[in-house]
């Protein structure tokens, strides 16, 4: 059950608001005291604290407010506080908010307000505690991950790449065909260096050959050998990346580009481990571990006659997609900082524009964006200009003379019945904006 901590000396206080928590099942703890407060909050599960800013009869400074909830916060920074009482002025609660005080209410109150920001509070912090609870056991899981597989360093911080890097832990050990599907830059490589590094064939060479990098005329020599006069220009027998991956991996990229006549031969090596170098009829036996690559849609291709559809599920024994880095922004910032290494930092507004920018060109394009800011920025701090990033959305033009005037700010109050969360979310502020434009107007928050 939900638990709220009232901290006020006056036990009527107390009283009446576990009467009227009742009525939405939430359960009321009372403490008539600073230290009371402190010490039941040491021994019980509390979702929200509703304290009073005096607690002595000759008191209204406030003081005593100001440093039981400096204590609340040191101990425990997230949760949320209401501030409630009938002495201390305005700035003493535009102060606090600043601080991090969820919201300040006068007394009396009026018992709609309260309730509705209460709910609205407790809503908001039970959402945070699982976004929290979420976090930890992502960390936990990476830990494990760490302490139980090679990831090659790689860096995330996403649930979506999480799930990922398991499957290819998972799947490493066994001795099958894998193909990575993604766009260009998202980093598939990596991906297939994490296979190897924890596969039965570990200690074995790890060769790499990117299709789309090389002559249509020339790939099937490229991965199969070719004796000497071969082909024009063959002066000398060399042997294809398969022989040189013998007890090893080889990792095919953008293997859609690979032509019909060479997916023939790669279908049967597949197969058999069995291939003939070009110009030459002696039979070599290799063993292989296959990963391939693309960005391409293989389907498509199938149709349009373009891939072979056997060579297709001959690859696609175990599938593994990466999904674009635009798709999983909690990997934005951790990739970030360690491309930066250290040698700068990210200014707020820059990170902002890192989280905001599509990706089109994904890690790749992070990288490179990150290192032309490095060598950009001044005095070590990275800004957005030095990123030279279009954001992904356009933001909204903010007119100068567009705040809200005091008529506005009344009648949000009015329809928010004095919840200054909610009036502040309809206005466009946030309750630190909201207090200080309350101060600045000289306009009272139990104006409904």
């Amino acid at each position: 059950m939900r638990t709220v901590l009232v901290i006020d000396d006056n036990p009527a206080v107390g009283t009446a608001l576990d009467i009227l928590f009742s009525l939405s099942e939430i359960r009321t703890l009372n403490a008539t005291s600073p230290e009371q407060g402190l010490a039941m909050l040491a021994r019980e599960r509390v979702d929200l604290i509703v304290q009073d800013m005096n607690f002595h009869a000759d008191t209204t400074s406030g003081e005593e407010g100001v440093a039981l909830f400096r204590a609340i916060r040191a101990q425990h920074p997230d949760l949320p506080i209401v501030l409630l009482t009938g002495w201390t002025n305005l700035q003493t609660a535009v102060e606090l908010v600043k601080a991090g005080a969820a919201d300040y209410l006068g007394k009396p109150w009026d018992d709609r307000k309260l309730q509705a920001s209460v709910e609205n509070l407790l809503e908001l912090s039970e959402s945070t505690r699982e976004v929290s609870r979420l976090r930890h056991e992502r960390k936990q899981t990476r830990s494990q991950l760490n302490q139980k597989y090679d990831l090659r360093g790689i860096v995330f911080g996403s649930s979506a790449m999480e799930r990922l890097i398991q499957l290819a832990c998972q799947v490493a050990r066994a001795d099958v065909p894998v193909l990575i599907t993604g766009p260009n830059g998202a980093g598939k490589e990596r991906i297939a260096e994490i296979i190897q590094a924890n596969s039965a064939a570990k200690s074995g060479p790890f060769i790499t050959v990117n299709c789309g990098a090389l002559p249509s005329e020339l790939i099937e020599a490229e991965l199969f050998g070719a004796e000497s006069g071969a082909f024009t220009g063959a002066v000398k027998a060399r042997e294809g990346r398969f022989e040189a991956a013998d007890g090893g991996t080889l990792f095919l990229d953008e293997i859609g580009n690979l032509p019909l006549s060479g997916q023939m031969k790669l279908l049967r090596i597949l197969e058999t481990g069995q291939f003939e170098r070009l110009g030459s009829s002696k039979t070599r036996t290799v063993k292989v571990r296959v990963i391939s690559a693309t960005n391409a849609d293989l389907a498509s291709m199938i149709r349009d006659g373009k891939f072979r559809e056997d060579l297709f599920y001959r690859l696609n024994v175990i599938e593994l997609n990466l999904p674009p880095l635009a798709t999983r922004s909690d990997d934005i910032l951790p990739l970030a900082e360690h491309f930066l290494d250290g040698a700068a930092v990210l200014n707020g507004e820059a990170r902002q524009a890192l989280l905001d920018h599509a990706w089109p060109g994904n890690v790749r394009e992070l990288k490179n964006a990150i290192q032309r800011a490095q060598l950009l920025c001044r005095d070590g701090v990275i800004t957005p200009a030095d990123l030279g990033l279009a954001p992904r959305f356009a933001p909204a033009r903010v007119i100068a003379d567009s705040e809200p005037d005091r008529d506005a700010i009344e009648q949000a109050l009015k329809r928010a019945r004095g919840v200054i969360s909610q009036a502040a979310a309809e206005l466009g502020l946030s309750r630190q904006a909201l207090y200080r434009r309350l101060e600045k107007l000289g306009i009272s928050a139990d104006i409904a």
